[in-house]
């Protein structure tokens, strides 16, 4: 997974220690060229979103507290922006890169994000946030390693890989993105890719010659530490490896109870990391599976990822049937997430072990059920809605209308429950309390399993079960090692509870993760307002780009499209930048 020749890795560890000596945290610097590029992953030509030529994306591999400078070249045909999904922005939700937040890139412009991963550790991804780009690509990992201060809590791996599974259809972005405005059910996906590849052979009545699929290569006894993704539009997928345990260790930042499983259940926006230690006798290859959940049509068992799992000393290829799997077992799945436990002896960020936090201890201050409902008609079109209201974006974003204190923007009335009143657009918002303690039920009424993600925050998942929540259904929650992650799964006809401390102000986007879902309305905004001046808040950054109400504020940024005059970073960032190029100037004549 990794490329590039000696050279560039020996200058990227020498560049990482220079801006280390001098600033106190390191800065780590990437220049992104979004584009589009072509590709055959199902076999035919399709037009994919690529970053520097590759897709997926190049992977971010940094450490607690690193600072992230990422220029973003704009190369595609429409607006873009990127968001860090799990990366928490503390204080800083001008770099998290949805509408709510940021003006859009333009296309042929440039913009850099700059950010922290402050004390977090684990497995992320990020993608583009608009028009239903991330169906085309542009996606790929963010690893956050430990401190060397703060040991694993499991022994080293001999190699990381990162994963990618997605459904996938051979239609644009742009066509897919047009049947859902007209309210065109997406149908069964053409495919189901894994890192950018379309499925092995593995029966070829199903699947046509020619495709180019993923091999990994291992070494037989070693451990290697696999992240898995699901970056897909809309579809649940499950993950197997032929013959060999899945032992997790860990979930969008949170160290877990070390449990094996021969399979798991991955849905849209989620991220897992497995320990899997190759210990077969390699008599073949091992197919590596990502197939689809919860359906029952004839065509979906014709869609599966596959990719190879090669031993060095594999004698021969692999063939037959794919391991078997009860496509539509709702019970299953549930007590399978219920089985996932925070580790809460395990250090991870901070020395202190994770389970410092007691959560189950803590009085909630505001509680919120939220419910969801199949498509429906507003305004004579399908929409969808969160407690009936489905999202109406503003054309000015919601963070620069709180700084520049415009008013009618957007409206802090967001309902704690479904209101007796016909669904409606808005742009309505939940009014967090800073430092509050929120309770947050999510309530699936549509027939498809959601799957819902908060931006600036992990937030502890202590509930699920079929039916209608209630007041009683608290005395169900796990109050003591429940994980922390952002992004949840919520069963057709069932309810997922949530608590999350609101200690990280700002203004942080609630979504839906299944894209058509998402595009179709299912979102709000939680505001996260500190009454008190607060020094360590990030100010609006100097590169902010208006548009909206504020576009008689934006200056022209045409000499942007180059990376030489696109890096717009803070006074020390600058610093450090110099004194980099000085010594790497210094370097290069030794």
């Amino acid at each position: 997974m990794v490329s590039g020749s000696p050279y560039l890795q020996v200058s990227f560890f020498f560049f990482l220690f220079v801006v280390s000596s001098f600033a106190g945290d390191p800065y780590v610097f990437y220049d992104w060229t979004v584009s589009y590029i072509t590709a055959s992953p199902l076999g035919d030509k399709q037009q994919v979103i690529g970053i520097n030529g590759q897709f997926p994306g190049p992977i971010l591999n940094v450490t607690t507290n690193w600072n992230v400078v990422v220029n973003v070249k704009n190369d595609l045909d429409e607006p873009l922006l990127f968001t860090w999904n799990g990366i928490q922005h503390r204080k800083n939700s001008w770099q998290d890169g949805v509408s709510g937040t940021n003006c859009p890139i333009p296309a042929g412009w440039n913009w850099t994000y700059e950010f922290q991963v402050k004390d977090q550790i684990g497995s992320f991804f990020y993608f583009p946030s608009l028009n239903f780009q991330r169906a085309a690509g542009g996606y790929g990992g963010i690893i956050i390693n430990n401190r060397a201060v703060i040991p694993l809590p499991f022994g080293m791996p001999d190699g990381d890989i990162s994963i990618f599974i997605s459904d996938s259809y051979t239609k644009s972005h742009k066509g897919l993105r047009k049947d859902v405005e007209n309210g065109v059910d997406l149908g069964v996906p053409d495919g189901i890719l894994i890192n950018g590849y379309g499925p092995y052979r593995y029966d070829p009545t199903l699947v046509k010659d020619g495709i180019v699929y993923q091999i990994i290569n291992v070494e037989p006894g070693k451990t290697y530490r696999f992240r898995v993704h699901n970056v897909g539009i809309s579809t649940s997928l499950n993950f197997r490896i032929q013959n060999h345990n899945l032992l997790l260790v860990e979930t969008e930042g949170s160290y877990t109870i070390q449990q094996n499983y021969s399979n798991m259940d991955i849905h849209v926006g989620q991220s897992y990391s497995f320990l899997v230690t190759m210990d077969q006798n390699a008599s073949t290859d091992y197919y590596i599976v990502a197939s689809p959940r919860f359906v029952n049509s004839s065509d979906w068992s014709k869609v599966n990822g596959v990719a190879i799992l090669h031993y060095s000393n594999s004698q021969g290829p692999a063939s037959g049937p794919l391991p078997i799997l009860n496509d539509y077992d709702t019970y299953f799945s549930m007590n399978q997430a219920r089985s996932i436990r925070w580790n809460i002896s395990a250090g991870a960020a901070r020395p202190n072990p994770q389970g410092s936090f007691k959560y189950g201890d803590i009085t909630v201050t505001d509680v919120y059920v939220i419910l969801n409902r199949p498509v429906e008609l507003i305004d004579g079109k399908k929409r969808t809605t969160l407690n009936g209201i489905s999202y109406l974006p503003p054309s000015t974003p919601l963070k620069l209308a709180q700084q520049f204190k415009i008013p009618g923007v957007y409206k802090l009335d967001f309902p704690n429950k479904l209101m007796n009143r016909p669904p409606k657009l808005d742009t309505s918002v939940i009014n967090g309390t800073f430092k509050g303690f929120m309770e947050i039920i999510f309530q699936n009424n549509d027939t498809t399993v959601q799957s819902y993600h908060l931006d600036g925050y992990a937030f502890f998942v202590v509930g699920m079960d079929f039916g209608v929540w209630t007041g009683n259904s608290r005395s169900t929650y796990n109050k003591w090692d429940g994980v922390a992650r952002s992004t949840t799964q919520v069963f057709p006809g069932a309810w997922t509870a949530i608590l999350v401390s609101l200690d990280n102000a700002g203004i942080w986007n609630l979504r839906a993760q299944n894209l058509d879902s998402w595009y179709l309305g299912q979102e709000t905004y939680v505001s996260v307002v500190n009454p008190e001046a607060d020094q360590s808040e990030v100010l609006l950054p100097e590169n902010s780009i208006y548009c909206g109400i504020l576009s008689s504020l934006q200056k022209d940024q045409a000499q942007r499209v180059n990376f030489s005059g696109a890096i717009s970073i803070s006074g020390s960032s600058k610093t450090v930048f110099i004194m980099l190029i000085i010594a790497l100037i210094g370097h290069s004549f030794r």
